[in-house]
Order: structure tokens, then sequence, then C-alpha cells
């Protein structure tokens, strides 16, 4: 009976909540849900080039469907927490990023699959986003480490990744096949701990927030 309930209560607490919610006063992050196809789909028909370096592609009506089908079936295996981004200051949603490899009794997690439309890149929004993600991730899961990955050869996502204060682990070569190609690719590999956060890394980006 004690081990039962001991189970129990260890299961709550390594639960993800699910109905996670992130904002302040410049942008507001809630789940994604199947109806936000309508939300985005405008960067999914007039915007194809944000998918350039995806291993999952949102352009296109169908491809978008796909995109918000297979995030939500992850979340649903508790393996992935996808969010959509609302711009407070535009009134307009603005992309879509995520937690996934989600690993609570390891006290892991990797944060990716963000992208904005083109109007919102460089604005600060990013800052804000990642500000939020983090907190959460190391001040509410408790997380000891947040990973970051992306193609070696995207040097805009990269820059942002160390703006905010990730550093560089190391290049994992010929990694993985690129979408629609047998070129494989390079991934890059960048984290934070839970130390460096609350040592600097918390303070310097929420300096860079404006």
């Amino acid at each position: 009976m004690f081990y039962k309930l001991a189970k129990k209560i260890i299961t709550a607490i390594l639960e993800f909540p699910q109905n996670t919610i992130l904002e302040n006063e410049a942008v507001l992050l809630r789940p994604l849900q199947e109806s936000d196809i309508e939300n985005l789909l405008e960067f999914s028909i007039n915007e194809p080039d944000t998918w350039e370096y995806s291993l999952v592609r949102a352009n296109g009506k169908e491809n978008l469907e796909n995109y918000i089908q297979i995030a939500l079936k992850a979340k649903q295996n508790k393996t992935e927490f996808p969010f959509i981004v609302f711009d407070k200051k535009t009134g307009k949603y603005a992309g879509s990023t995520r937690f996934y490899d989600i690993s609570l009794p390891f006290k892991t997690l990797q944060l990716g699959y963000t992208w904005y439309g083109k109007n919102f890149r460089g604005t600060g929004l990013n800052k804000h986003c990642k500000f939020l993600l983090l907190q959460f991730a190391f001040e509410t899961l408790q997380m000891e480490r947040v990973e970051f990955r992306a193609d070696n050869k995207n040097q805009r996502s990269i820059a942002a990744m160390k703006s905010i204060g990730c550093k560089v682990e190391g290049i994992l070569r010929n990694h993985m096949p690129t979408l629609g190609s047998d070129v494989r690719r390079d991934s890059i590999i960048l984290s934070i701990l839970r130390n460096e956060w609350f040592e600097s890394v918390r303070e310097n980006l929420k300096s860079q927030l404006v």
C-alpha cells in the first residue's frame, strides 16, 4: 500500500503541467492547439524559407497540419510540449517553439523547433520567449540542463542561441539527414546548466529584454 502511494506521488511530481502558460509584458506562450493552423497559416503560405533548416517543414497548409499533428502527438506521449507564440506589442501570433526530449527523472530537456515570422525576427521577441522558457525550466521544473541543437550551417540560429548565454559543447558530425535530401547535416550542440542560469545567464538575459 505504501509503495503504491509513493509511486503515485512520484508520478505526480514528475508530471509536466499540461496547461502551462508563460507570459510577461511582451509575449504570451500558450499550449499549441489543432485549431492554431488558422493562426499560423499566413506564415506557412507566404514564408516557406522559414523552415529551410527544419527537420519537419510547415510550408503550405498540408505540411502545417502535419507539423501540428506531430507536435500534439508528441505532447500526448509526454516527450514534448509545444507552444504558440503571441506577440503582445503587435497583437498578433508570431510563431512557435517547444520543449522536447523531456526527461523529468534526469532533469534534462531540449528547447527548440523555434521559428518566427519575418516581421518578428530581430525585434527582441525571441529573448523574451527564451527568458520565460528558461525561467520555467530551471525555476519551476528544476531542470539541471537545457540543451539546444541546430544545423551547423544555420548561423542565424546559432548566433541567437549564443546571445542568450548558451555554451557550445561540440559538433555531431554527419549527424542526420536533411529533409528531402541525401545530404546529412552536422549538428551543433549548445547548452545552459542550472548553475549557469542562476549565476549569470538569468541576469544577463534579463538585461537584454526591451
